[in-house]
């Protein structure tokens, strides 16, 4: 078993952009697992030219999946820490080693990236007012206190990947992750992250009708279990 840190890309449909992704994870090569979730096009190929390991899913069953997948594979290779990081580059290699002190010297088994607690980014406004509806909301209900409570780029120790078991397959996934750490008794920490805002990433991002989906099944209880 290899052991270390891992780092998980779900992708789907990300030949544009996975081969300059999993470049810039130079460093955490050959640990890097892109998981190609029943994309129609060259993403597995790319990511295996750059040297990341490839899982594929057979079919699409949406970004939850994906990640579960990706931290069961990373597991079963021995890995201490897993890192979750998105596909469309808008993530920064840079700030992996932010998440990982948190985890080794703060005493974290969760630690996500905030944008909210680094400098101003180029976000859109629609998006900022959005996220921020959606970060108050989850502090009222999960309990927790939050400055960003769906950024894609996250640390788990092995404890708490062990413990993780997302059902909801699609994006709702990332609410649900967050209730599960409200009701858990992990320790969860928040570093600054940086994102890139880029035309392409905005365009394969969540638009504001399912994110405001998002929230209402986190309130009607449907991402408890």
């Amino acid at each position: 078993m290899m052991g270390g840190t891992w780092i998980v890309i779900p992708g789907y449909n990300e030949e544009k952009v996975i081969g300059r992704t999993v470049a810039g994870l130079d460093e955490w090569l050959p640990r890097v697992v892109v998981v190609d979730d029943g994309s129609q096009d060259a993403t597995a190929e790319m990511a295996r030219v750059e040297g990341a390991r490839v899982v594929r899913h057979a079919v699409n069953l949406g970004q939850g999946a994906a990640l579960m997948t990706g931290i069961r594979f990373a597991l079963s290779q021995g890995a201490e820490h897993i890192v979750t990081f998105d596909a469309d580059g808008q993530h920064r290699a840079d700030d992996i080693p932010l998440l990982l002190h948190a985890a080794l010297h703060q005493g974290a088994d969760v630690v996500l990236g905030s944008r909210f607690l680094a400098r101003e980014s180029a976000m859109p406004k629609a998006r900022r007012l959005l996220l921020k509806a959606a970060v108050r909301y989850t502090n009222v209900t999960t309990g927790l206190r939050l400055t960003d409570a769906h950024n894609g780029l996250r640390l788990f120790t092995r404890r708490a990947a062990e413990r993780l078991d997302l059902r909801h397959n699609r994006m709702a996934h990332a609410s649900e992750l967050i209730a599960w750490l409200g009701r858990s008794d992990l320790c969860v920490r928040e570093v600054p992250v940086e994102i890139f805002y880029t035309e392409y990433s905005l365009a394969k991002g969540q638009n504001a009708m399912s994110s405001l989906n998002i929230l209402w099944d986190l309130w009607s209880g449907k991402l408890h279990h």
